[in-house]
């Protein structure tokens, strides 16, 4: 199945309510919406605009483990288990959001279980992509967990140009290499090997598959998985 964000699969009048609950606020590129281990006070419902969502680990690495955008609701889960944020969130662009305290978050899910039924589901399918995701970690090398990536943003986050498939999401070296655990380094290696083989053409914040064939051969196994 593809991407269905939150604010698609509720009803219209849920959605229209849903989005009475707060003012809608606008974030400049690279500021942080949410800070990883904050108490958390809202969620953010995305009108517009692309963020990342990334989480430290204990020796300082930043991973990045999702991208959330127009649709989406961040911050559900943390405001659901009144917990700290689970990670932090960040505009990769201009984004336009509906913010909502964490306590009419919950007392909307209690007027409406068909809504809270949605939320839940949400939840359950990023917390099956995590395990998904871990599972790639361990088993797969680097070279064929980035091939793999490259082909699900193409999925997920491309759109077709006379060149190939250009990735619309606005990601840097860095970040591609937080998603894959491996070093900008080497992701700045894969992608020139990438290149000698025709398969990627690169430039600033920009990424077009040519062939998307070579990076099945490379992902193998992953794609099935």
């Amino acid at each position: 199945m593809g991407r269905v964000p939150l604010l698609a699969r509720l009803e219209a009048r849920d959605r229209r309510e849903l989005l009475s609950l707060g003012p809608q606020v606008e974030y400049r590129p690279r500021t942080i919406l949410m800070h990883q281990q904050e108490p958390t006070t809202h969620v953010l419902c995305l009108v517009g605009g692309w963020t990342k969502v990334t989480a430290i680990a204990p020796n300082g690495y930043e991973a990045l483990l999702a991208l959330r955008g127009p649709g989406d609701v961040v911050g559900e889960e943390s405001a659901i288990l009144e917990h700290p944020q689970a990670a932090t969130v960040t505009a990769l662009e201009t984004v336009s959001a509906v913010v909502v305290s964490g306590e009419r978050f919950r007392g909307f899910m209690a007027e409406r279980p068909e809504v809270a039924r949605e939320v839940l589901k949400l939840v359950t399918e990023h917390m099956r992509a995590a395990d998904r995701r871990r599972l790639e970690l361990s088993s797969l090398n680097v070279r064929e967990r980035f091939a793999a990536l490259l082909l699900d943003l193409a999925r997920t986050h491309g759109r077709r140009t006379t060149e190939g498939i250009e990735l619309a999401i606005p990601l840097s070296q860095q970040e591609l290499a937080g998603s894959v655990g491996a070093s900008r380094e080497m992701v700045q290696r894969l992608l020139r090997e990438l290149r000698d083989r025709g398969a990627v053409v690169t430039r600033r914040r920009t990424l077009v598959i040519e062939r998307p064939d070579v990076l099945r051969r490379i992902a193998g196994d992953a794609l099935d998985t």
